[in-house]
């Protein structure tokens, strides 16, 4: 039997990337685990942040030495413990920092975008975008307005 063959690094940092688990700081961490290994990957972030885990709850180790030595702070640990007891393994997943969809594009804006829309349906997103600055004084890309109007109409 042939052994396997290692992977290839750099195709799977570009994965890892492209997934969001890229481990933005790999060299910070200094656990054993993760030198020399084929399987233990400190690019990683989702393994090394559940190895952290499982030091501290499978092997009783301490959390303050547990996070630093997989390259995290003692706050990250406590946010990736409770990440991890309420959504299991994808609570360690990475998430999008800010704020998600157009929190601007409130109900209200979006009921005057309609009644724009129904008094002059010709108006662009950029007109739109320019009263709703009028209107509420919020400024709004005019490619959210078109994003949220098309989603409006997917969902009819």
């Amino acid at each position: 039997m042939t052994p396997p063959r290692p992977p290839d690094r750099q195709q799977k940092r570009q994965t890892l990337r492209r997934h969001g688990t890229l481990n933005p700081h790999p060299e910070a961490g200094s656990h054993p685990l993760f030198h020399n290994s084929d399987f233990f990957d400190s690019d990683d972030l989702l393994q090394v942040k559940y190895e952290m885990l499982r030091q501290v709850h499978g092997d009783k180790g301490s959390i303050s030495e547990s996070a630093q030595a997989f390259g995290f702070s003692r706050p990250s640990f406590y946010q990736a413990q409770a990440a991890f007891q309420q959504n299991g393994v994808f609570g360690l997943l990475p998430h999008k920092r800010g704020p998600q969809g157009g929190h601007k594009l409130t109900t209200e804006v979006m009921e005057f975008v309609a009644e724009q829309r129904s008094a002059d349906s010709s108006l662009t997103p950029e007109q739109l975008a320019e009263a709703i600055q009028k209107r509420f004084r919020i400024q709004v890309h005019p490619r959210s307005i078109q994003r949220r109007l098309l989603r409006q109409k997917k969902q009819r």
